[in-house]
């Protein structure tokens, strides 16, 4: 481990059920905007809501398999890891995200 690692702040950001399933809800950290993703069977995942390619809003992509695909060009990106899947290339910032009960936190 990074000696010069700044811990983790978590913070929480709704419930579960104020992300619809196969969906996201935005948040702002400064100035930047990070979509928390909700799967068809409930996990979650955060990317910063900017596509690598054209930094197009990946919250209102279509989520799908563990990716979610850019309402802009079709780029397909892995909720994952954030990279761009296929002959693509690229990646968006990931945070981590985790569940206590119903309420989601969102590691800053």
């Amino acid at each position: 481990m990074n000696a010069q690692a700044t811990p983790l702040t978590w913070t929480a950001i709704g419930t579960l059920d104020d992300i619809p399933r196969q969906g996201a809800r935005c948040v702002r950290n400064g100035r930047m905007t990070i979509a928390v993703f909700r799967t068809a069977d409930d996990r979650l995942f955060a990317l910063e809501d900017r596509c690598p390619h054209r930094n197009g809003p990946l919250s209102q992509g279509i989520v799908h398999d563990g990716c979610v695909t850019c309402p802009l060009h079709n780029w397909v990106i892995s909720l994952e890891t954030g990279a761009a899947q296929g002959a693509d290339s690229g990646a968006t910032a990931t945070f981590p995200v985790r569940l206590e009960g119903t309420t989601v936190l969102l590691g800053l």
